[in-house]
């Protein structure tokens, strides 16, 4: 009760900082750049969910990468045997693996060959590896004397890591180009780029600017023979066929006359004789050397520009080209031939990248989630608002400032870490609302159980205060342990539900503890009151004694009933897996012009033969929800159908919402959210194993698995969509049912030292009884905070809403009628010291008494 000035000057920096970085927020752009520079001016970054755009996870094509590398290699060695060291020789690919075969025409000079072979290697090695210690080429002699030249796996990987790095850069560039702003570009694993772009509602195009390869190649077309003879008679050693865009394919030589990171400019422009859409573009000083020397010595020879394997054009050599520019034309738009140049200029990404996830989502959906979220985080912060004040009066006052506080130092850290707001996100502030009450309620329940039992008021409120802690600390630490799994092992909006609940669960803890404390404490000391009513409202009678452990035969079969039918059901007709985790896309349309026809939609699908798909309605009248099977064929096809069918739709339909899940990234979502589940079940069992018993840790993973069987089971009966913010809400309401059997196995632990010949069952039933009050209050606030989110939340995150609040209840329920009596079967005694204890209070001579 006593504060000193650290501790209230610690309190009030705090809140004014969560003030300062929250204020921006409230500004316009003009006025935030006026602020001065000690000032923050960082406002919180909206999801793609809260503002539309695009997000993309692209993967190295790895086989193009050997492809490529193979093609370089053969290149290479045919020229540092026949040009450097005049061998003669046939080079072929390896069809067993990653290599090439060299046979030799004259077999005598097998050791010469191998020499030269071997200073591939070193080339190598010193560029591309400096350091690195790994060899990227490995050489052998096969069966049939030829010699063998093969890439190694560590030499691959390396490979495809440093192309990873490089395409960052090029895509940041190509996005830099476009002016879209605060795009996110980042790093996932070994061979994947996660690019988000808030705002860019053309997913299309955007793919199409940044897996583009833009490798601009010059080569000299065959100058006697076209590629349908080079296919009827063989290939020409050292040429390669390629479409053309602008009519048959071309037959043009391996070798790359030119590369294009000569370029130094490129710009959209207009041909002045057709007026149609072209590329200029100008070399650097060594490429304008190169390009003039090429002309001159090839005049009258056509010369073949490449972009990405396809031949642009093909123009013959009219006359010598000296001054270090020249134009690209072909079937160009004014967009196209825009995209084109940017592409140029930012350079060729080193490596193809697939498309393997894409999610979209329209400005307007955006705004429509950003609607959602604020009403319903306002209305579930003003149900438990004004249940506290209900509740407790003026304590409930008391409180409710703690939990505005609690608001503002969450958004406030949101805006200072830079951190993205999901409308999960809305949810878990909303969520922490309804849990941070829950500690007020503990410590509002402790001080009268304290006032009832003699205590003076200052008495009463320090021991509430101080007893009510240590069950605080306990409960918020395994919420917070499945926050920091829900971190590391989701992603894009799983991740920022994760965030705001562990930034939530601090300020928690700051603000019942110092907050609360400092205003209970200047209350006390103002008015000095003589009596202490605590509660203004009583929902729980007090002194009740309802024997719940009489109970827990029928309530464990009734459970065990429960988890059969749940598991059954979900046995026979499984979730309704969301394209998360089966694949496939899933496009959300909005009706430009009344109500949705969802027999033509379903009719204009059938002729695109798609394969299996859904159409159904859902929200209001004008809104359709289209999911279609994983296609056969890979990502690119799974991209290509999604073209179709929007293409098919026409203008008729607003697209609100794509998405596009490879079967890769599905089967990982699903491995990854299992293990998710499974790593935070044991962090929980670690930690209460090390603050309780192992009966009351294996007690509380028994309940916390029949809640998630149950969870499951709804699921699965209710047909909710089973998606990734699913695995969200099975960890959220793991942690709460965590919290929940915390607080019941805290008092039980109390109990048994003060109540030492009392029977367990009898000691489980006034554990129970005593902290009932808590128990109900707690879950009807957090069950009024989340039914606000199922109302008006909006139907993006409905089964994620509705999912955490029959969570609430059941955590409730299995924390009573699972986690208490289990302990019983459990054969939970006190412990050796304290048995110990006991035999020394009994001794005939009664020196311990």
């Amino acid at each position: 009760m006593q504060f000193s000035r650290l501790r209230t000057a610690i309190i009030f920096i705090v809140a004014l900082l969560g003030l300062a970085f929250l204020l921006p927020n409230f500004l316009n752009e003009d006025t935030r750049a006026s602020l001065p520079d000690w000032m923050p001016n960082q406002e919180i970054t909206l999801g793609l969910d809260l503002q539309g755009g695009s997000h993309l996870l692209l993967q190295v094509n790895r086989d193009q990468i050997v492809a490529q590398r193979l093609t370089d290699l053969r290149r290479d060695a045919r020229n540092v045997l026949a040009n450097q060291n005049g061998i003669g020789n046939i080079i072929t690919n390896d069809p067993s693996g990653n290599g090439i075969l060299v046979e030799l025409t004259d077999p005598a000079q097998r050791d010469a060959a191998n020499a030269a072979l071997q200073t591939l290697q070193n080339q190598i090695a010193s560029a591309l590896f400096a350091g690195a210690g790994t060899n990227e080429l490995a050489f052998s002699e096969a069966a049939d004397g030829r010699l063998r030249v093969a890439l190694t796996p560590d030499g691959i990987e390396e490979r495809m890591s440093a192309l990873v790095a490089q395409s960052i850069e090029v895509i940041r560039r190509r996005i830099d180009e476009v002016g879209t702003t605060e795009p996110a570009i980042q790093r996932q694993g070994t061979d994947r780029v996660l690019v988000q772009v808030p705002g860019f509602g053309d997913s299309e195009r955007l793919k199409d600017l940044i897996s583009q390869t833009a490798r601009l190649t010059f080569h000299m077309v065959h100058p006697s023979m076209t590629a349908a003879q080079a296919q009827a008679q063989g290939l020409p050693p050292g040429t390669m066929i390629l479409p053309s865009m602008d009519g048959p394919d071309e037959l043009i030589f391996e070798e790359v006359s030119l590369g294009g990171e000569s370029l130094t400019d490129a710009q959209p422009s207009y041909d002045q004789q057709s007026s149609r859409p072209v590329v200029t573009f100008r070399f650097d000083t060594r490429g304008a050397i190169v390009f003039g020397e090429i002309t001159s010595r090839n005049v009258g020879r056509r010369f073949a520009i490449v972009l990405d394997n396809q031949v642009i054009t093909a123009p013959v050599i009219q006359q010598a080209i000296t001054g270090g520019t020249g134009q690209i034309s072909g079937s160009f738009t004014t967009e196209t031939a825009n995209d084109l140049a940017v592409l140029l200029r930012a350079g060729a990404l080193p490596a193809s990248l697939d498309v393997i996830e894409e999610r979209s989502i329209g400005p307007s959906l955006g705004a429509d989630s950003v609607s959602a979220g604020v009403l319903a985080g306002i209305v579930g912060g003003l149900a438990v608002l004004g249940f506290m004040l209900l509740a407790y009066g003026k304590f409930g006052l008391f409180a409710n400032i703690a939990v505005v506080l609690n608001v503002v130092l969450i958004l406030g850290a949101l805006s200072m870490l830079g951190a993205t707001l999901t409308l999960p996100g809305i949810a878990g502030i909303v969520l922490t609302i309804g849990m941070a009450v829950d500690s007020n309620v503990l410590i509002y329940e402790r001080i009268r159980e304290e006032y009832a039992a003699g205590r003076s008021i200052v008495s009463s409120i320090e021991a509430g205060f101080e007893r009510a802690m240590t069950t605080i600390l306990d409960s918020n630490l395994t919420t917070l342990i499945a926050a920091v799994v829900l971190f590391f092992l989701g992603s894009g909006p799983v991740q920022g539900f994760a965030v705001t609940l562990a930034i939530g669960i601090l300020t928690t803890l700051f603000t019942a503890y110092l907050v609360t404390l400092f205003i209970v404490g200047r209350w006390y000391r103002w008015f000095r009151p003589k009596t202490l009513k605590v509660q203004f409202v009583r929902f729980i009678p007090d002194g009740t004694k309802i024997p719940f452990m009489a109970w827990r035969r029928y309530a464990i079969a009734l459970s065990v009933a429960a988890s059969i039918l749940s598991l059954g059901w979900f046995a026979i007709n499984g979730l309704n897996l969301g394209v998360d985790f089966r694949g496939g896309s899933s496009i959300e349309i909005q009706s430009v012009e009344g109500p949705a026809d969802l027999a033509a939609i379903r009719s204009t699908l059938g002729e695109l033969d798609l394969g299996s798909y859904q159409v159904q309605g859902f929200g209001s009248p004008e809104d359709v929800l289209i999911n279609v099977e994983t296609q056969p064929g890979g990502d690119t096809a799974q991209q290509a159908a999604v073209s179709q069918i929007l293409g098919a739709l026409g203008d008729s339909y607003e697209v609100r919402r794509t998405e596009v899940v490879g079967p890769t990234v599905s089967a990982e979502l699903a491995i990854t959210g299992v293990i998710g589940v499974a790593v935070a079940l044991f962090g929980i069992l670690v930690y209460l194993w090390f603050r309780f018993e192992w009966q009351f840790a294996v007690g509380a993973v028994i309940s916390t698995l029949h809640d998630i069987i149950m969870t499951i089971g709804l699921f699965a009966i209710a047909g909710l969509e089973f998606n990734q913010t699913s695995i969200a809400a099975i960890l959220t309401i793991v942690g709460y049912s965590l919290n929940d059997t915390v607080v019941i196995y805290d008092r039980i632990r109390e109990y048994m030292r003060k109540y030492r010949k009392m029977s367990l069952s009898e000691l489980i039933d006034v554990s129970i009884n005593s902290t009932l009050p808590r128990t109900i209050l707690t879950g009807l606030t957090t069950f009024f905070a989340l039914l606000a989110l199922v109302v008006f939340g909006g139907e993006v995150i409905r089964s994620f809403t509705i999912a955490m609040t029959f969570g609430v209840v059941i955590g409730t329920y299995s924390s009573i009628f699972i986690a208490a009596p289990i302990l019983i079967y459990l054969g939970l005694r006190a412990r050796p010291e304290e048995i110990e204890e006991e035999a020394k209070e009994k001794r005939p001579d009664g020196a311990m008494v």
